[in-house]
């Protein structure tokens, strides 16, 4: 779910190799279908000769009055391989993950279908490496789903005021079968889901920021549009 930086230098081959990791802690403000809650992010860019590898995981916490500890764990791990000098990679993902919802009389829980996505990615920098903007497009399998589908994804990073101030984040819009159950017991059915999540930093330092993210989204957790907003602190290492 937090790619801002998957292609952070990953573009250079002057660079024999480059590594970051960092931690989010965000509190979701809530939206109508969930409580207010905290969640965690994990996640990680590793550069070698042959590419880069990314991955990250999400955990949220108490998303339901009665549920505590981890209720959704998410991640997504990816490898990209370049060896030539044009700006295109080839690139291969899995996503996977679970969730817990209350239930009377027993909790329940659902899966988050592993998802394996293959493809191609276009990335362009500014000369100084300030703004990084990367455009992916992919074949994507989606387990137990017998029909094609695909996934396009934009990934953006970019520093204003001698890095002071970072603006970064994502979009994905993909092909996915999906029914939504409404309070009256009927169900509709969609095929296209759109999400993004720009989040907003101020660097105190090389490691310490606090900013904002807001999730954007269209037939994902819910049926239709809607907003969440978070308030983040982030340790990068």
């Amino acid at each position: 779910m937090k790619k801002f930086i998957l292609f952070i230098l990953g573009i250079s081959f002057s660079v024999a190799s480059y590594a970051q990791t960092d931690v989010q802690v965000h509190w979701v403000f809530g939206a109508k279908d969930q409580p207010a809650h905290l969640l965690t992010t994990v996640e990680s860019f590793n550069m070698d000769k042959w590419g880069s590898t990314y991955f990250f995981i999400d955990m949220n916490y108490k998303t339901s009055e009665n549920l505590y500890g981890v209720n959704t764990a998410y991640w997504e791990i990816s490898r990209n391989l370049r060896f030539w000098k044009a700006p295109i990679d080839f690139h291969v993902e899995y996503n996977g993950g679970f969730g817990m919802f209350e239930a009377t009389p027993y909790n329940g829980a659902y899966e988050i279908k592993n998802a394996w996505l293959f493809g191609g990615q276009y990335t362009w920098a500014s000369k100084d490496f300030s703004k990084i903007i990367n455009l992916q497009l992919m074949y994507k399998y989606i387990v137990r789903e017998h029909y094609p589908s695909f996934q396009i994804t934009g990934v953006w990073t970019l520093h204003f005021f001698k890095k002071k101030f970072t603006a970064s984040g994502f979009f994905d819009f993909w092909h996915e079968k999906k029914d939504f159950t409404h309070s009256d017991g009927t169900t509709a059915s969609t095929n296209m889901v759109f999400l993004s999540q720009p989040q907003f930093w101020y660097n105190f330092g090389k490691h310490f920021s606090m900013g904002s993210e807001i999730d954007i989204e269209n037939n994902f957790i819910i049926e239709n549009f809607r907003i969440v907003a978070t308030a983040a602190v982030k340790w990068t290492f």
